[in-house]
């Protein structure tokens, strides 16, 4: 059991025992392990016999070096040999071979092990090698998986890799490119997906479970253009409204629809949860406002006042006014608890595009098709500042992001076209909303699938999903 081992060593201590092994010697073990059908490796470098066995192959492919050259060779080759041998032995019993090491938990050993390794041509070689025996050693599956991801976390270029029967557990491929790599009748458990380039990779006979993809699903159902979105605030519901007039709510985790509120005549130009969730402000092209009960999914109230479209609806923080801008130019603010109007605010020139309020209510924050924001005290109802520099409409207004953050930075590089289409992936109208995230996209553009099993840790069938990212199944062309 692990908790009986004594084993102390760091894994970066081990790995550099291997640094002087000649990088030849791994696809020569490869080879041998293939025809000798061995499934312990340790057991079988282990063996007198199998030594002197393969020690006659090398002097058969010695050729005419002199005496003193060939004992030189099988020198060498005795150390590479019991070097890899011992250096295994110790994996197998470290926590290397038990834990996951992309948790974490094992963030600081990962780390150590990547800069002692870095730019280290053998010791890649050698993490490959251990991807590698994961088909061949069913005792050094965690080994080889945790090698895996160190791989993908060193940025080493894996694509047109032949993996082929390899066994992947418990582990993160997050943002690997495996462009073009073979990964047929691989076998993947606990595997974190996420972001990951698999165009035009092979895929038959795989059975991948329990995997885990946090940008997933799209939500089909509506048949004409999506105007708005909001999330609940605790996550677990996305509101949206669309030019058929209908308020859709989904469970953000299965991409299931879960209700459909259709009371409005126009387009829903805009949603917005109350601050604690039970309520639901949504506005049309009627000049319409209403407030509906998320438990029961009823209309609570119907507000009425603007003259035109209402673009854009808004809750203070403490949920007690729904603030409202519309192209009659004007703003008004509601009491969520009454559904009366509490004041109308005017100033702008056009139509009222966005509304928001201050993160302590004070203030409300409009842009407008007049190319600029006001600034207006909500409690007096005076103008407090007109911002005025954009040439164009002001159709919204958000959370800022301060300066220093630098996490957003990187995003517009993290969204790409897709390298090729599939020409046999079939063509649909349907209009859909696909949640993004700030990781890397999942592609598989060109993917081929024969067969397999692709499951989620909660047990969905991820067909569908890995469809509409790209992938052929040739089964489903084996028919027509």
């Amino acid at each position: 059991m692990q908790g009986s081992f004594q084993v102390k060593e760091a894994i970066a201590d081990i790995f550099d025992k291997a640094k002087d092994v000649d990088i030849q010697i791994f696809g020569v073990l490869l080879e041998i392990f293939g025809k000798e059908k061995v499934q312990d490796c340790i057991q079988y470098l282990s063996d007198i016999g199998n030594q002197r066995q393969q020690e006659s192959q090398i002097l058969q492919q010695v050729g005419n070096f002199t005496q003193t050259d060939t004992e030189q060779i099988l020198s060498n080759f005795r150390n590479d040999m019991k070097q890899i041998r011992d250096v295994l032995r110790k994996l197998k019993d470290h926590d290397f071979n038990y834990k996951d090491f992309s948790s974490e938990e094992n963030e600081e050993s990962k780390l150590n092990l990547i800069k002692s390794i870095k730019d280290n041509k053998r010791m890649i070689e050698f993490l490959q090698f251990l991807v590698h025996l994961t088909s061949i050693d069913n005792t050094l599956i965690q080994c080889g998986s945790n090698s895996l991801h160190i791989l993908i976390k060193m940025k080493v270029d894996l694509r047109n890799q032949n993996f082929e029967k390899i066994t992947i557990q418990n582990t993160s491929l997050l943002g690997a490119n495996l462009v073009r790599c073979n990964f047929s009748e691989s076998q993947f458990k606990n595997v974190n997906i996420s972001g990951t380039n698999l165009n035009g990779a092979l895929l038959f006979n795989c059975k991948w479970r329990d995997l885990r993809i946090c940008e997933v699903q799209k939500l089909h159902g509506y048949c004409d253009c999506v105007k708005t979105v909001c999330f609940s605030p605790d996550g677990n519901t996305l509101a949206s409204g669309s030019a058929d007039k209908s308020i859709r709510l989904w469970d953000v985790k299965t991409g299931q629809q879960k209700a459909k509120l259709q009371i409005h005549r126009g387009s829903v130009w805009s949603v917005g949860f109350s601050p604690n969730g039970n309520t639901l402000a949504s506005v049309d092209g009627n000049g319409t406002v209403i407030l509906w009960d998320i438990k029961t999914r009823k209309k609570r109230a119907k507000l009425d006042g603007h003259r035109g479209t209402v673009y854009s609806v808004c809750f203070s923080p403490d949920g007690n006014t729904l603030a409202s801008g519309s192209d009659d130019y004007s703003i008004r603010l509601w009491d969520v608890k009454t559904g009366q109007q509490k004041a109308k605010l005017d100033g702008h020139t056009r139509e009222i595009m966005s509304v928001c309020f201050s993160p302590d209510g004070n203030t409300l924050a409009s842009g407008s098709g007049d190319n600029s924001i006001r600034l207006c005290d909500v409690k007096t109802g005076q103008q407090k500042a007109k911002l005025d520099s954009h040439t164009n409409n002001v159709n919204s207004n958000g959370i800022e992001i301060q300066s220093d953050d630098n996490k957003y930075k990187d995003i517009p590089t993290q969204f790409k076209i897709p390298l090729f289409q599939n020409k046999l992936l079939p063509e649909s109208n349907n209009i859909t909303i696909q949640r993004i995230s700030q990781t890397p996209l999942f592609q598989a553009q060109g993917a081929l699938i024969l067969k397999g099993e692709f499951v989620n840790y909660k047990g969905y069938n991820l067909r569908y999903l890995l469809k509409s990212k790209g992938y052929c199944f040739l089964e489903d062309y084996k028919k027509m």
